[in-house]
Parts: structure tokens; sequence; C-alpha cells
């Protein structure tokens, strides 16, 4: 892996480590299978592009997309448990109705943002490179996140989001209206997604209508990664693993890119089969890992 390679990865790693821990809420938090997430990446890359385009500050700009994604989830929650429609259905509802949505939003398929002011600007105005800039600013970017997330999940009200996902029976008989607390934490979730949307098109330098495609898939495999390595005994080892699982996501799919056996290689047209294979080897390691333990146990006795 060169250099350039490894930085795009860490880079990528951190900023899309933001969508990641959105999907996390759904997901392990609420067990709320959320695919809005493939429209409200885009969503919150169209509301700061057209932000940023019209003069408004580029940090403000990620405030406004994230109330923007805020709203989509909402809209899907509000699907799910007000007009009872299936979660995933509801999902998929919002996800298309936001295509159209963010085409509207942009006036058209994409935005360019050359020339304009990003969130980058201050470290690149203090004289760090342009390529140095994106990783440790997303850096931050991310890990206050995580912070905040964990923060958040051990207050009254993130213990209360727990609860709900964990013991739905339970925590109506405590008498909390766990329609809310579904409504709130999918909100949340596509809210931290716009966030990482309005990041990726300042860092890329353009908002387009189809940049979301594949969004759940690579959020479900940093969310999986994450876990086999690092584990998830607990609130804070889960939201770090979540992060971190999303750089060795993306350092794997650098390594992944730049093999070659032969005359063969892998394009970036294989990202999905990476993204696949991946998923795969993540999810059935821990039951190799279990069938390796006992014979090793057995050598050890003879």
């Amino acid at each position: 892996m060169t250099w350039y390679a490894f930085i795009g990865a860490l880079e990528q790693g951190f900023v899309y480590g933001i969508m990641a821990l959105g999907v996390y809420l759904t997901f392990r938090i609420l067990d709320f299978p959320d695919l809005t997430v493939d429209g409200s990446l885009p969503l919150g890359a169209a509301v700061s592009a057209v932000a940023i385009t019209h003069g408004i500050n580029p940090f403000a700009s990620l405030v406004l997309a994230m109330a923007a994604g805020f709203l989509a989830g909402m809209v899907t929650a509000l699907l799910n448990t007000k007009l009872r429609i299936l979660h995933l259905l509801a999902s998929i509802l919002t996800m298309i109705a936001l295509y159209s949505v963010n085409i509207r939003i942009m006036d058209g398929p994409n935005v360019s943002l050359l020339g304009v002011d990003t969130v980058l600007d201050p470290l690149i105005a203090l004289g760090l490179a342009g390529n140095l800039a994106a990783p440790l600013m997303f850096g931050l970017i991310s890990l206050m996140i995580t912070g905040i997330i964990i923060w958040f999940l051990h207050t009254e009200l993130g213990l209360t989001v727990l609860a709900a996902g964990d013991n739905p029976q339970m925590i109506t008989s405590q008498g909390v209206n766990t329609h809310t607390v579904i409504i709130l934490g999918v909100s949340l979730s596509n809210a931290l997604v716009a966030l990482s949307g309005a990041l990726v098109a300042q860092n890329q330098g353009a908002a387009d209508v189809n940049m979301g495609v594949g969004t759940i898939i690579a959020g479900l495999a940093s969310v999986i990664v994450g876990e086999t390595l690092f584990g998830r005994r607990s609130i804070p080892r889960a939201c770090v693993a979540v992060l971190f699982g999303s750089v060795v996501y993306r350092m794997a799919i650098a390594l992944a890119l730049g093999m070659r056996w032969g005359r063969f290689s892998f394009t970036p047209s294989d990202l999905n089969l990476i993204t696949a294979l991946l998923v795969v080897l993540a999810l059935t390691a821990p039951q190799i890992r279990k069938k390796i333990r006992p014979v090793r146990s057995e050598g050890g006795q003879r």
C-alpha cells in the first residue's frame, strides 16, 4: 500500500466512521433495519453543498445537514410507528423519496464545491498539507462525535433508547412510549449519516445524488468488522470499535485494490464484492475461532 493510499483510507475510514456510528444506533441499539441511510447521506451532502454555495459558513452547513438527516429519519420512524408500515419497507420508501428530494435541493443531479470554502480550509491556512488536513480534521470530528454518543447513551434518555432496543416489553411496562424512543433513535442515526455525507461532499469537492449507493452495506461492514476485531462488551468499547472498524474496513479495501495475482487484480468495480467477502469473513471468524480453540486445548492436553 502506498503512502497516498494509506492516507486516503485513513481519511475515508474516519469520515465514513461517523456514518457507521449512525448505522450502529439503528442496527445494534434499536434493532431497526434502516435503509434510509442510502438517501440521507447524499441528503446531507446536498444540503451542505447548496448552503456553502449560497454563502453559508461550511461548519454551519454541517448543522443544516444534520437537521435534514434528522427529519429524514423521523419520516421513516413515523411511517413505521404511526402508519404501521414494516420498518424495512418504511426505510426503503423514504430512501426512494429522498432521491427526488435531493435532486430538488441541488436543482440537478450534482453540485460542485470547487473554489469555495470548506471545513478543511482552517487547517490548510495553518500550513498543513491538503492530504494531511482531511484525515486530521475528520479524525478530530469523528472522535468528538464518538465521545458525544458514548455520553448520550449513558444519560437517562440514552439508557431508555438502549432499553427500548433490548427489551421493548419491559420498557413499555415502565410507562415509556417506545414509539417516541424509536423516532428519536432513528432520527439521530440519520442525522449522523447526513453529517458524514456533508463532510464527504466538502472533501470530494462535489455533492452527487448517487453518492449514497451502498452506504448501508459499508456501514454494516464497519460495524461487524469492528465488533469482530475489538469486541462490544461495553458501550464505549463498542462505539470505539465501530469507528476503528470503519478505518480497518477502508484499509482492507485499499489493500485489496492494490493486490495483483498474475494478470488478475481487483478494480474499483469490485468494491461490492470485496465488501461482501469482508462481511462474510467477519461474521464467520468467531465461529472459526471457537472451532480452533478446542482443537488447540486438546492438543495441549496431549
